[in-house]
């Protein structure tokens, strides 16, 4: 049986001054990213290991488990659950402050492509000679006064950190029900909230998975479009991607002229050619 030839690029840099809290893994048939999600160091964690850790732990479980026959929502769920496993001893994996990670996630097979998406990763796809964009918004329906109410106040300032504390409350809140919104985190049920596809393998030539903090390039900065994001990829790789994000964030310190609610996040960008 032919093996899926899969050639993979990544590069991601952490949030200056903080832990890189993404995480990308791949092998011969998967590749998987994995965006954790950050908390303001003025709320209390209810987990030993941090968010670091757990994207990390999830990632490597689910790249392992996706390379079988299961599908990825399927590989997921088991992922979800052996790493809950790992530290309910330890943690309260159910509280709402406890790590999740938003994701995407790309498994060749001989004869199709299956991808998937759950939260604000994004996929860009090249399936049948036009650019395909997938990400789950779904986070950003949430809390709309409490994020409004912190973009509106003054960069830096005591009163927006205090804002940011209690958005991040209030969309912790909402996690992984019904109205809300979904991540990885301890419940294996998010899983069949991602967004899942397939297409024929000949369909696809080229892909990318995105953490939110790369796609800013595109979404935030509006620097380019996915069409030209994907083809920066190709024509020069990740880390000149990410180093654009970079680039524009520090012409912009204050958050002036691209409000935000982190000067700068975490970015990663990977990409597959097929």
């Amino acid at each position: 049986m032919r093996r899926p030839d899969v050639h993979v690029a990544a590069f991601s840099s952490a949030c200056p001054g903080r832990p890189n809290e993404d995480f990308a893994i791949w092998n011969d048939r998967v590749v998987v990213l994995l965006d954790g999600a950050g908390m303001p160091s003025e709320l209390e964690p209810p987990c030993v290991h941090g968010v670091a850790w757990f994207a990390r732990t999830l990632g490597t479980a689910l790249c392992s488990m996706a390379r079988g026959k299961a599908s990825l929502p399927d590989s997921l769920a088991g992922a979800i659950a052996q790493t809950a496993d790992l530290h309910r001893n330890t943690c309260s994996v159910d509280d709402p402050l406890s790590p999740s990670a938003t994701l995407a996630t790309l498994h060749v097979r001989e004869e199709s492509v299956d991808w998937m998406v759950l939260g604000d990763c994004t996929l860009i796809l090249d399936h049948e000679g036009a650019t395909e964009v997938i990400s789950d918004d779904r986070l950003a329906t949430v809390a709309r006064d409490e994020r409004a109410a912190m973009k509106a106040a003054p960069p830096d300032s005591e009163e927006r950190c205090d804002l940011h504390n209690r958005l991040v409350r209030a969309e912790r809140a909402l996690r992984n029900r019904p109205g809300g919104y979904w991540v990885a985190a301890a419940d294996p049920l998010a899983a069949g909230a991602a967004l899942y596809g397939t297409y024929p393998r000949g369909d696809v030539r080229r892909a990318a998975l995105l953490t939110d903090g790369a796609a800013r390039l595109v979404t935030l900065f509006a620097l380019a479009n996915w069409s030209e994001c994907l083809t920066a990829l190709s024509a020069q790789g990740p880390e000149a991607l990410v180093r654009r994000v970079r680039g524009a964030e520090l012409s912009d310190p204050g958050s002036t002229r691209w409000p935000r609610s982190k000067t700068h996040d975490d970015a990663t960008a990977v990409y597959i050619s097929l």
